[in-house]
């Protein structure tokens, strides 16, 4: 990723994990960068329509709070945004990953997540599972399912699919209490629920992911 070292592919060994396979408690991941996007008219098909899908990291703490961070939008929150879809999280081994099979490097944001992420199996997150951020307390509440703005933003109409069969969708977290973040953050997972599907078997199922049991 342009600015966060050379491309080189990476596969999960158990980040975030305990030798048992289960979800670690405690700090196993960092914050990277913070990234915000406003509202930009784009055409598709001829007619113009708006998206917030390019994010730029910012410098500082950066403020948490209602459906987004601040200085955030989206263009459609029956979508992108709301308060099930507040915060998008995608990895940075996820995103080195991708450089190897596009053979290009990629800007940090050029998933439109709001936090580059450091040290954790996104795909393997617990539906439910909360993180402490910052000053922040995130739970995650579903993948991520790509709409054709990730087409655009990366310069491919076929994007969306193979983004899909790759099965490294990040996730989208629910801001339980508000805070603040900024790059450096530890991340530390607080609670993972007892029985639950992952953030994987969520996307696979192509659905909308049940309500935590704790």
């Amino acid at each position: 990723m342009t600015g966060a070292g050379p491309a080189r592919r990476v596969l999960w060994h158990g980040i975030g994990v305990d030798d048992n396979g289960s979800r670690r408690i405690g700090v196993v991941g960092l914050v990277k960068s913070v990234n915000v996007g406003v509202l930009r008219e784009v055409e598709r098909e001829g007619r113009p329509t708006e998206t917030a899908i390019w994010k730029t990291p910012v410098s500082g703490r950066v403020r948490v709070r209602g459906v987004n961070l601040d200085g955030d939008d989206q263009a459609d929150r029956n979508v992108h945004g709301g308060p099930d879809k507040a915060v998008y999280a995608y990895a940075v081994e996820d995103a080195r990953w991708w450089e190897t099979e596009l053979d290009r490097a990629l800007d940090v944001g050029a998933f439109g997540e709001n936090l580059t992420i450091e040290g954790i199996d996104i795909t393997g997150a617990v539906v439910g599972e909360r993180w402490q951020v910052g000053t922040v307390l995130l739970e995650v509440s579903a993948p991520r399912v790509p709409c054709w703005k990730l087409n655009l933003r990366m310069g491919d109409s076929t994007f969306v699919r193979r983004f899909a069969a790759a099965g490294r969708p990040g996730a989208y977290l629910r801001i339980v209490t508000e805070g603040d973040v900024g790059a450096g953050d530890e991340i530390c997972i607080v609670s993972v629920p007892a029985h639950g599907p992952t953030v994987g078997d969520v996307a696979h199922a192509g659905g909308t992911p049940p309500a935590p049991r704790r």
